[in-house]
């Protein structure tokens, strides 16, 4: 069996994390190996950029820092995590990829997509994922909910225009790719969330 890689992307607050289990629920329960893992992180080293990258120590890290940080942990994941799975015939479930690279660094922070572009080539190669599910909602409303979850991490601090950029930056990407990102009304409560997630994987499971 050929194995895929499915990502799941959103803006803060959007619901990713009992997403992804439900998600991971759906795979296991139709047959597939499943490898869970994160962006940024994955990895020993991953994890260790993923403090540095998420943490306050480094609060005036410069953009291409931050970006070329981003891609170095990619890498190790790649090598160490979603190749080998994927070559095993595993299926593999991502908690963010490339697409929040173009969000968060490209649409937040500003970067050039085809600097962006030529680090994704130069690291993936030719691997992209199979499927992206983009969990949408209004900024606002997200920030809320990662506000009433957890203390603030150095991407949650932003200002608000830097959260619309990014959410603006990811429907961009799900009009420009509607074959593999699907977009998924996050506003919702969770169990209307998780049925249009659900339908969203039967369609694509069906044609594997």
């Amino acid at each position: 069996m050929t194995g895929r890689f499915i990502t799941v992307e959103g803006g803060e607050g959007a619901g990713k994390s009992s997403n992804l289990a439900f998600i991971k629920d759906l795979l296991e329960k139709s047959g597939r190996e499943v490898i869970f893992t994160r962006e940024p992180g994955g990895t020993q080293l991953g994890e260790e950029l993923r403090e540095l990258l998420l943490g306050h120590k480094h609060t005036g890290m410069s953009d291409d820092t931050e970006l070329m940080l981003m891609f170095a942990a990619r890498s190790e994941h790649l090598h160490q995590v979603i190749k080998p799975a994927l070559d095993k015939g595993h299926w593999v479930l991502c908690d963010r990829f490339t697409d929040a690279t173009y969000a968060y660094q490209g649409g937040g922070r500003h970067i050039d997509q085809l600097r962006i572009a030529q680090l994704e080539n130069w690291v993936q190669g030719d691997l992209r994922p199979d499927l992206t599910l983009l969990l949408d909602l209004p900024v606002e409303t997200g920030l809320a909910r990662a506000k009433s979850r957890s203390e603030p991490d150095r991407f949650e601090s932003e200002k608000l225009q830097f959260f619309e950029n990014v959410r603006h930056a990811y429907l961009d990407i799900a009009q420009n790719q509607p074959e593999r990102v699907k977009v998924i009304d996050a506003s919702q409560a969770l169990d209307k969330v998780q049925h249009q997630i659900q339908m969203v994987m039967q369609e694509y499971l069906k044609h594997d």
